[in-house]
């Protein structure tokens, strides 16, 4: 099994991606609104999308930002159609939506499909898709981009932030930066992913360093070839000893994608695949990212294959100097399974979302039982409440579960809901 999903968007790609996604607001009109209950969950919509000065089409989900705040992004929409990075609050009994920035295309930017990060100073640092000053990507290669709130407090509705662009990928350097949200590490230095462009055009791991008022970008790691993997869609994470870990949406020596680590060495970074997907019971086309528990476990998540053919949910553990494989779930067959890493709670579930599991897509609880894991359902989308979840979950401290979906809702642009146990 070889995955491609279309996710290096040449010009024919972008019109079937706007065309299903027309397609599908198309057969959500009329649907009427229903509440699922599934083993005690109440879900709520918090905000529905309108397309307009507030995005739309979500395919980041959402950042904390403190107790009933969060920051997230809207792939399209704004007053420029190019998407928006938003605060959502809650304000009494409401839930309040404001448009923090408006992506104006071009060398600003567009397209942001991965939630932003909050930074030791407080502003908001992330990426989009699209957009940037690189004619060979068309679209432009996309950005990384900073926003800073207001020096004084505003009393408007909505307060824009400032964005500084940090730095505009130019294909050689890297394009198209996906899922993957942006890490600091201790020094205060950026890291992210690229999905494509780089030395060999099959994407990168990149560093951005603060340097005298400006930032410097150095690329750690340029996926060489089909052996090596490629499409890095999902961003890398640090253990404590300094490691980076990702994945590669496809290739490795089984072509499905693989788990990798990225250790310093020296100068550079020496790379080393921890597992090649097989395709069958593993899953394959791991779109999202990694995370890691106390112990040093990544766990991570497949949009394909896996026993029901809808991707899966996996540990890796480190034993004896070997990585070694736990299946804890296969999602049912389904058009995209995990789009993005999944998110673990302090007592060791796993959440993730499913993009068109059960229809519309899902939202799944994994849990340890009696030796094994077992799989819940936490909400089946309708339409009418939002479909097609791409992002991970976020939890906050009451173990409410909060996300986004890309379409869905009153508008069929997509809504911000709470899972409430």
């Amino acid at each position: 099994m070889r995955v491609n999903m279309g996710y290096q968007r040449k010009n024919a790609a972008l019109i079937l991606d706007i065309s299903l996604r027309k397609l599908v607001r198309l057969l959500c009109a009329g649907m009427f609104a229903t509440t699922i209950l599934a083993q005690g969950q109440t879900y709520t919509v918090l905000h529905y999308f309108t397309g307009g000065g507030d995005g739309g089409g979500p395919v980041a989900g959402l950042t904390m930002a403190g107790p009933e705040s969060f920051y997230g992004a809207a792939a399209y929409g704004g007053f420029e159609e190019n998407g928006t990075v938003f605060n959502l609050r809650q304000v009494e009994s409401s839930w309040i939506l404001n448009p923090i920035h408006t992506f104006q295309g071009g060398f600003d930017g567009a397209d942001p499909e991965a939630a932003p990060t909050i930074g030791p100073d407080g502003s908001l640092y992330g990426t989009t898709y699209e957009g940037g000053t690189a004619p060979l990507c068309g679209i432009g290669c996309g950005i990384v981009y900073k926003l800073t709130p207001p020096a004084n407090f505003c009393r408007l509705a909505s307060c824009p932030w400032t964005e500084t662009v940090l730095h505009r990928f130019h294909l050689t350097d890297g394009a198209f930066p996906g899922y993957g949200k942006l890490i600091f590490d201790r020094a205060g230095n950026l890291y992210g992913t690229t999905s494509g462009g780089g030395a060999n055009g099959l994407g990168t791991v990149f560093e951005l360093t603060p340097s005298n008022g400006s930032w410097v970008e150095t690329v750690l790691y340029s996926f060489s070839s089909d052996l090596d993997g490629y499409l890095p869609y999902g961003g890398v994470i640090f253990d404590n000893a300094g490691n980076l870990y990702g994945t590669t949406q496809n290739g490795g020596p089984n072509g499905n994608g693989t788990v990798y680590e990225l250790s310093p060495a020296g100068s550079g970074w020496t790379k080393l695949i921890l597992l090649s997907f097989d395709g069958g019971n593993q899953g394959g086309g791991p779109t999202g990212g990694v995370v890691m528990d106390a112990e040093g476990n990544l766990y991570g998540s497949t949009i394909a294959d896996g026993p029901q053919g809808g991707g899966t949910a996996y540990r890796l553990s480190l034993s004896n100097g070997q990585w070694n494989f736990t299946l804890l779930a296969g999602l049912p067959s389904a058009f995209d399974g995990p789009l993005d890493a999944p998110t673990l709670d302090a007592a060791g579930n796993v959440y993730l979302t499913s993009k068109q599991a059960l229809g519309n897509g899902a939202v799944f609880e994994v849990t340890s039982s009696d030796g094994g894991w077992q799989l819940n359902v936490l909400h089946a989308f309708s339409g009418s409440d939002g479909s097609w979840p791409t992002d991970s979950v976020v939890l906050d401290a009451s173990g409410n579960v909060y996300g986004t979906t890309n379409v869905g809702g009153d508008g069929n642009w997509g809504v911000v809901w709470e899972i409430m146990p």
